[in-house]
């Protein structure tokens, strides 16, 4: 399958299953919620108290299922990931980018002074899948 094929797939929806690498190589799936952003990348915010942070830590490979209402189409995208440093001020960068985030997912919040100092005491940060594969099945 080619990757923008599955992205394209990906872009229907904002939600899927991240499913990172345990220390035992075991995988770790989470259901999340994430953005497909036009230049391939998906975003994703994650809390720094959550297995993914301390996989995605240790061991920067991930992948990420998607599918359909159905079950009839479904990706799986393989991906590198790096993660931003953690929120740390309500105007930090990654607070900005948790903010483009939530905006392009969700819209406007109804407080963003109160979602600001949230990120930051919640210790919210953005993980960047950047794609290498995918597989699966479209119908």
């Amino acid at each position: 399958m080619q990757l923008d094929d599955a992205l394209t797939f990906a872009r229907t929806t904002n939600d899927g299953v991240l499913t990172t690498q345990k220390r035992d190589g075991r995988p770790q799936l989470s259901n999340i919620t994430y953005l497909a952003d036009d230049d391939g990348t998906i975003r994703i915010s994650i809390t720094t108290d959550r297995a993914k942070y301390f996989n995605l830590s240790r061991d920067a490979r991930a992948s990420l299922h998607v599918t359909d209402a159905n079950f009839g189409s479904w990706v799986v995208i393989e991906a590198d990931a790096v993660v931003a440093p953690v929120s740390a001020a309500p105007d930090d960068h990654t607070v900005e980018d948790l903010v483009d985030l939530y905006r392009r997912v969700l819209g406007e919040h109804p407080d963003w002074t109160d979602y600001r100092a949230a990120m930051v005491r919640e210790r919210r940060t953005v993980v960047r899948l950047t794609p290498t594969r995918a597989y699966g099945q479209l119908r």
